[in-house]
């Protein structure tokens, strides 16, 4: 016996599979062009990570400089996962003029420069010249690597949590204000009231 429906429960079967292969192949196509933004690598604060620097690996590096932009505190935290001390060299500019500093990490330690809960100072950069807003090149180099040249966030103390590692400019010298008092034979004079 006939179907009452006859060939139209057929294509109504064939179109809503095709409709519905087509909304999976909509849906999950972006995934085969696109990546995935969960699997880039970024530095999710203030500073940057250094890649590929030598032994030691740097992380969260960032410069917070005086108001002129002249001196400023290298702020990181340097991870040594070695059996051995390692010492991080960093330089800041080039040729004779270039500032230059080293930092000894003691092994299987990590050292957060600016950690003042801790008692650890940040490095002080002199005579870097750089504007808070802007970034530095600075070059991070350890054990027999090639180092790393990357662009390092300069900041300023004007948020809380960065005020405290602001190099300290020189004390203002405020002049003190004489105290006017009368000598014992003068006498204050008088001034007149409105009158009414």
């Amino acid at each position: 016996m006939p179907s009452v429906f006859g060939g139209s429960v057929k294509s109504r079967l064939i179109a809503s599979i095709v409709v519905g292969a087509a909304v999976v192949l909509g849906t999950s196509g972006c995934n085969l062009i696109a990546p995935q933004a969960t699997t880039i690598q970024y530095s999710a604060s203030d500073g940057v990570n250094v890649p590929e620097s030598g032994p030691l690996h740097v992380r969260n590096a960032l410069i917070v400089a005086d108001a002129e932009g002249t001196d400023g505190n290298m702020v990181a935290a340097i991870v040594n996962d070695t059996l051995e001390q390692q010492t991080l060299r960093i330089e800041v500019g080039e040729g004779s003029s270039a500032v230059r500093a080293t930092v000894n990490v003691p092994a299987s330690t990590t050292l957060s420069l600016g950690d003042l809960a801790n008692d650890v100072e940040p490095l002080l950069l002199e005579g870097i010249d750089a504007v808070p807003g802007s970034t530095i090149p600075v070059y991070f180099q350890s054990g027999d690597s090639e180092g790393a040249l990357i662009q390092v966030p300069v900041l300023d103390g004007a948020l809380d949590y960065l005020s405290d590692l602001a190099p300290a400019g020189p004390t203002p010298t405020v002049a003190p204000t004489p105290l006017v008092t009368p000598s014992p034979d003068e006498t204050p004079s008088a001034t007149e009231t409105p009158s009414s």
